[in-house]
């Protein structure tokens, strides 16, 4: 009977959770631009304050960057922590967006009404589905469910410098027995799904340098190295005619995808064609042999992010640059090692460097192993059992292309697991111009924490 009144008092209660939401998404976030230090900061302080109205014991804590924000309520149950970001990507190019970016508003749209703005889907939505749940439960019990911590950052989007220091320095404080996260998407629409693994990454940024300055090409056109040309020589290298990564060792610590595994992927929900129609392709252009969803979840890949060098202006000028430059990311599964992913990347470059050519390497780069989820806790079958109860379709345990370091972090660092539940859909354009979130997401994601919490948190 309480977890029917929880769920009625949800139903009640959505006008009021989307205008607390509303209000969250008019912040301007903007995590990687300095100029938006002081949004970062009232983005942190509105969550302190809407955490110790409902009971939560919450503080902003300060950091290099912009500030964590710490809540606690200490009950019967397993220790929980819940996480996720309140900061945003910017939101560029803004011509085109429909409407102001941080003017969010319900729309109607061909699939029901969806919460337009930036940080709708990525975080701000989901990260309120588990405080509005905590709202409603206390709302009809008089207390908060179970044993919580709630722990949010204002760095994700830009590359969290300030959380691995933070969490090291604050182990104890921060240590569970469990931690969920809501910073990821479902499989299909309507198909609830829990991320039992994510892809690790890798960053890299090279210079490839040849003539000691730009060259006038009908001066040393044909004698002088181009770096551009040579660049792509290198970049063209990196793969092989099947898509297969070319890198010697790349693959050292991939697993094939157990059949089992395999078949309920194939089960799953997943539309591989209109998955590859929404960004205007017809074909998996990735390793062949493998599907798009294996591609996507259980493969690594060398992607080039950026390619420039030379003149970039209007018109035509004729030189030979003195530079070319690239970056690129790999995405790694399994037990790939960052740091030998590295290594053997950079060796691959510098042995194919011509003569007269240099390499600096950009230095400051992070990366981080893949994430992978002891799927055999209880917890998982009966987060799974609360979320087919709610979606009235069966969960699946799935897998993520994505990166969430945090997943890492939490088990490296603070020695627990996490499980990965969130309602987001593919299309919801996130890091995108005219980021929404399906209005239904948010409401059903509401009642799924319920759900959970009260099948986890006693």
């Amino acid at each position: 009977m309480t977890l029917d009144a929880i769920l009625t008092r949800i139903d009640d209660g959505l006008p009021q959770a989307i205008d607390r939401l509303m209000e969250l998404l008019r912040i301007q976030s903007v995590s990687t631009d300095p100029a938006y230090k002081a949004h970062c900061d009232e983005a942190a302080d509105w969550l302190v304050a809407e955490l110790n109205t409902l009971g939560f014991k919450a503080e902003k804590r300060p950091a290099p960057g912009h500030p964590f924000v710490v809540a606690r309520h200490e009950g019967p149950g397993p220790h929980l922590l819940f996480y996720g970001h309140y900061d945003v990507q910017p939101v560029d190019p803004l011509n085109l967006w429909t409407r102001a970016p941080f003017d969010p508003a319900i729309e109607e749209t061909a699939n029901g009404p969806v919460i337009r703005g930036r940080g709708s889907s990525d975080d701000k939505g989901q990260l309120m589905t588990f405080i509005e749940a905590c709202r409603a439960y206390k709302e009809v019990n008089g207390t908060l469910p179970g044993n919580l911590t709630i722990f949010f950052e204002g760095e994700e989007e830009s590359g969290s410098p300030s959380l691995i220091p933070f969490m090291k320095a604050h182990k104890d404080e921060l240590s569970c027995d469990l931690a969920l996260i809501c910073d990821t998407s479902m499989v299909s629409p309507g198909v609830p799904s829990i991320a039992g693994q994510l892809r690790g990454m890798l960053k890299e940024e090279f210079t490839l340098h040849g003539p000691r300055i730009d060259l006038h090409s009908g001066h040393y056109g044909g004698p002088a190295l181009n770096p551009l040309r040579e660049l792509s020589k290198i970049i063209a290298s990196f793969h092989d005619e099947t898509g297969r990564v070319a890198v010697e060792g790349f693959y050292e610590g991939v697993h094939e995808v157990p059949e089992d595994l395999k078949r309920q992927w194939e089960n799953c929900g997943f539309d591989e064609k209109a998955y590859l129609e929404h960004a205007g392709m017809t074909i998996a252009h990735g390793e062949k042999g493998y599907s798009a969803l294996e591609q996507q979840w259980a493969r690594p890949t060398l992607e080039i992010n950026g390619l420039w060098g030379g003149y970039q202006g209007a018109g035509s000028k004729t030189v030979i640059p003195a530079d070319a430059h690239v970056k690129i990311t790999c995405r790694l599964v399994g037990d790939m090692d960052p740091a030998a992913v590295r290594r053997k990347l950079r060796a691959h470059v510098e042995a194919r460097l011509p003569v007269d050519a240099t390499v600096t390497w950009d230095s400051d780069l992070d990366g981080a192993p893949a994430a992978v989820m002891n799927t055999s806790r209880p917890e998982f079958e009966q987060a799974r059992q609360a979320l087919s109860d709610e979606w009235n379709r069966e969960a699946v345990i799935v897998g993520m292309g994505g990166s969430i370091p945090i997943a890492y972090y939490f088990k490296s660092i603070l020695g627990m697991d996490a499980m990965l539940i969130g309602y987001a859909n593919d299309d919801d354009a996130i890091h995108s111009p005219n980021e929404k979130y399906d209005v239904k997401s948010f409401h059903k994601g509401i009642r799924s924490w319920a759900r959970i919490l009260d099948r986890i948190a006693k």
